[in-house]
C-alpha cells in the first residue's frame, strides 16, 4: 500500500512529525458558501417566527395566573376581616357604622385593626401589602362597596366588598379581566 493511500483515499491527510501533510484545502473549500449561510439563516428565522407567538402566550398566561392569585389573596383578606368583625373580634372604634363589617379600604387590611377586648393594642393584619395588578402594573384596584351593583365601575366609598382589575383587556379564554 502506498503512503497517503488508505481507506480515506488519496485526498486524505496524514500526520508526519507533528504536522499535517497531504492534500491541503483550496480557498474554494475553506468555509461555508454564501448559499449555505442563507439557508441556515432562513431556517433560524422560520424557527424564531414559530417560537415567538408561543412565548407571548406563555407571558400572558403567567400574568393571568398572577392576577388570579392577587384577586384571591385580597378577597380572602376581605372575607377574613368580615368574619372576625361579625364575630366581635375587632374593636368597635375601628368599625365604622353602616359599613356592614367590611373594611373601609384596602389599606386597612395592610395596616391592621385593633383586637376587641385587648389592652395590649395588638393589631390584626390581613395583608402584608396591597398586591400589584399584573395587568395595569399598579396597586390601584377597582373597588365595589356592599351597596354597589355587581357590574358597577364606580366605588360607593363606604366599604370594600369586592375588588377587580381596571384593565380593559381580554383573557386568553375570551373573558374580560375586570369580570374576574
Amino acid at each position: 500500500m502506498r503512503p497517503g493511500s488508505g481507506t480515506l483515499g488519496a485526498a486524505s491527510s496524514r500526520l508526519v512529525g507533528g504536522t499535517w501533510k497531504g492534500a491541503a484545502r483550496t480557498s474554494k473549500e475553506a468555509g461555508f458558501t454564501f448559499v449555505e449561510l442563507l439557508v441556515v439563516c432562513a431556517i433560524l428565522l422560520i424557527l424564531a417566527s414559530a417560537i415567538l407567538p408561543l412565548a407571548r402566550v406563555s407571558v400572558q398566561r403567567q400574568r393571568e395566573a398572577d392576577l388570579r392569585v392577587a384577586l384571591h389573596e385580597m378577597r380572602n383578606a376581605i372575607d377574613k376581616y368580615k368574619d372576625i368583625a361579625d364575630a366581635g373580634g375587632i374593636a368597635p372604634f375601628d368599625l365604622k357604622a353602616g359599613n356592614e363589617n367590611y373594611p373601609p379600604d384596602l389599606q386597612t387590611l395592610v395596616t391592621g385593626v385593633t383586637k376587641a377586648n385587648d389592652a395590649t393594642g395588638t393589631k390584626l393584619k390581613f395583608l402584608r401589602r396591597i398586591p400589584m395588578d399584573p395587568m395595569t402594573k399598579s396597586t390601584d384596584w377597582g373597588l365595589r362597596a356592599y351597596g354597589d351593583r355587581p357590574d358597577s365601575t364606580a366605588w360607593g366609598g363606604s366599604n370594600v366588598y369586592d375588588v377587580y382589575t381596571k384593565s380593559e383587556g381580554k383573557a386568553l379564554d375570551g373573558t374580560k379581566y375586570k369580570d374576574w
